[in-house]
């Protein structure tokens, strides 16, 4: 009986051993809290500030300004400040007045009696609305001087719901509110803003993928500038509009370079998927006022509703990032790592991941005096991961320091990675640790863009800094402008063999630095031989149908189609984004492939299904969903055998 107990004891000591070397995930250091949220009150966040006094100001869809005192303590307080407003998508404090951008205004709300509720609401401006339902409004954002900054969605098509218009001025747009109350047009080209933001006094936004917009994507917003969508260049020929591209030129050079369908026929620009691809940078080759992103999110992988950025102000309350900058995404409910960089006067940088997991859209996010984040959440208009429909969390540091990449900066050979611990010297110089692939997104009238161009890059060799906190990794071929996915699978910790916690990093090489080039004799070229599983070298294909619209014909592409396994549909699943807004067996944004499965289509039916979705067929979802005319064939086949596979 004692050796078994003592057999008992060392296979427990084993299994303890062993889960204390597993390396940790996000919630190992980071902590998400739901505080009490009194019943009756829903929160389908908009807009949310920290004030002053540390209370947290929150604005809702619904139209109310809610203020809750002692916001981390276990017995929050809450107040309703405002009521009977529109659609407010965001909030910011100025001078004791709380400011909101409602649909079709920036409000100014004042409590004058001090009652703790506002007594004012005064329209600083009013801009024009088509009434379409899309016309969202985002912002304000306090500019150094005191002024604001709003972006205005685009409408959408009455036939093809997914294309944005500009039905009337500002949509499409960033504009400014001078501190007099007038209105100044600044920037266009922008499709879904919902995230502006200001950083160290400079102004971003977020953009969201769709037609024009490969991705989600990041920003930096100058005067006069253009981002890609040529919807608000309506308005660009009026007095007062700083951007100098017209509709005309926009699509007169679209047309010079991609004019002709795959059979060599003239086609028009609005219909035009074309056969070789067109990027945003080609645009900016010939204007300087085209704005590339600073930093591309890879979708599905890192978000498919891009919200809002905010910088980390916390001095290490929140963690080692200190002055880096984070971005929510709605879809997902979770929050990127961005690390930015200027090189040769633009940003650009990479996006990392950090905490998944929230109940709800993340739309919003403002740090309290604590150093800890508050997460403000809604599914409403689109839908999102996690069980609720919307809400307030709180992200906690409990101060651990995880294993993370810290920077990763462009060097003219390749890319420094430097990270928040000392790394094993051993991993870091073995060539097979890493994988370094690259890729482009089109810039074309479709619902988002595949990874096109996608190849593996050579790694010539690693160079690991004396005290082991940098990795300087050189590149056989950088390519400006592509998205350079920077994977670290197999370097460890120094002290406990930890894998990173995010290891994949997306770098949007804009401009590639001058300067001195490692010499072969520095580096490191030695190989373990536990080399990753590589990247397809195939880029992805484009098919148009011979019509000229983009719209592959899906006759025979399920005919005898084999049910292939979930291994082998994943990864077709993840290139072509569809496990962005579906899964296997739970609603996210559409339904789940069980519940296709149940409707009992044919092979070929799902495929056609792809190309030309019938938002009709699932009433019961906000979201209807794009037509995907970049899927290819072969690949939409595979896809539609395996969903009826499950209905087996």
């Amino acid at each position: 009986m004692k050796k078994l107990a003592h057999i008992a004891f060392a296979l427990l000591a084993g299994l303890s051993t062993l889960k204390a070397q597993e390396s940790p995930k996000e919630e190992d250091f980071y902590k998400i809290v739901t505080p009490p949220i009194p019943e009756g009150i829903i929160l389908e966040v908009g807009g949310l500030t920290t004030m002053p006094n540390g209370s947290l100001a929150i604005s809702t869809r619904r139209g109310e300004v809610w203020i809750v005192d002692n916001p981390t303590s276990r017995t929050p307080y809450f107040r309703k400040f405002a009521t009977g407003l529109h659609e407010i998508l965001g909030l910011a404090y100025k001078e004791g007045a709380l400011y909101c951008a409602q649909r079709g205004e920036l409000t100014k709300l004042v409590d004058k009696n001090g009652d703790g509720k506002a007594d004012v609401y005064e329209t600083v401006y009013a801009w024009p609305l088509s009434g379409h339902y899309h016309e969202y409004s985002f912002g304000p954002k306090l500019a150094p001087d005191g002024s604001f900054f709003v972006s205005g969605n685009v409408a959408f098509g009455d036939e093809e719901w997914w294309r944005g218009e500009s039905r009337v001025p500002g949509r499409g747009w960033i504009f400014h509110i001078t501190n007099d109350g007038k209105y100044e047009p600044y920037a266009t080209g922008v499709r879904s803003p919902a995230g502006i933001s200001m950083l160290n006094g400079e102004l971003f936004y977020t953009d969201n993928q769709g037609d024009w917009m490969g991705t989600g994507a990041i920003f930096q917003v100058k005067k006069g500038g253009f981002m890609g969508h040529p919807a608000g260049l309506k308005w660009a020929g009026l007095p007062n509009s700083p951007v100098k591209l017209t509709e005309k030129q926009f699509f007169a050079e679209r047309d010079n370079r991609q004019n002709k369908d795959a059979q060599g026929r003239a086609i028009k620009p609005e219909n035009t998927l074309g056969e070789a691809p067109q990027f945003l940078y080609q645009l900016k080759q010939k204007y300087d006022m085209v704005q590339l992103p600073a930093v591309w999110l890879p979708y599905g992988v890192h978000g498919v509703s891009t919200a809002e950025l905010i910088l980390d102000d916390t001095k290490g309350g929140f963690g080692p990032f200190t002055g880096q900058v984070f971005v929510g995404d709605q879809g997902q409910s979770n929050i990127m790592r961005i690390v930015l960089e200027k090189v040769k006067g633009e940003y650009q940088g990479a996006s990392i991941g950090f905490r998944s997991g929230f109940q709800s859209g993340v739309l919003r996010m403002a740090f309290d005096k604590d150093g800890s984040m508050f997460v403000g959440e809604t599914n409403r208009g689109w839908g999102s991961a996690g069980d609720a429909n919307q809400g307030l969390q709180r992200l906690v540091w409990n101060g651990k320091m995880p294993f993370e990449m810290y920077t990763v900066k462009a060097q003219p050979d390749g890319f420094e990675i430097e990270f928040t611990m000392p790394v094993d010297r051993k991993s870091a110089e073995d060539l097979d640790s890493y994988k370094v692939s690259s890729y482009l997104y089109k810039h074309y009238p479709v619902y988002g863009s595949p990874q096109i161009n996608l190849e593996d890059v050579k790694i010539a060799g690693v160079k690991v800094s004396d005290d082991n906190k940098k990795v300087r990794i050189v590149l056989d071929g950088m390519k400006q402008y592509y998205v350079h996915k920077i994977s670290l699978e197999g370097v460890r910790s120094a002290t406990n063999s930890w894998s990173l916690v995010h290891p994949d990093a997306y770098y949007t090489l804009n401009n590639i630095p001058d300067g001195d080039k490692l010499k072969v004799s520095d580096l490191k070229t030695t190989r373990s031989g536990k080399a990753q599983a590589s990247v397809s070298t195939e880029p992805a294909k484009e098919h148009v149908s011979p019509d000229g619209k983009g719209k592959a014909s899906p006759a025979k592409a399920g005919a005898a189609a084999k049910a292939p396994s979930w291994e082998e549909v994943k990864p077709l699943l993840a290139k072509n984004t569809c496990l962005a807004c579906h899964a296997p067996d739970k609603k996210v944004v559409g339904p789940s492939y069980a519940d296709v499965a149940k409707r009992k289509y044919s092979n070929e039916k799902i495929v056609e299904l792809i190309y030309a979705p019938k938002p009709e067929n699932w009433p019961d979802y906000a979201t209807p969903m794009a037509p995907m005319p970049q899927v290819p064939k072969a690949e939409a086949a595979k896809i539609a055998a395996w969903i009826n596979s499950l209905a087996k």
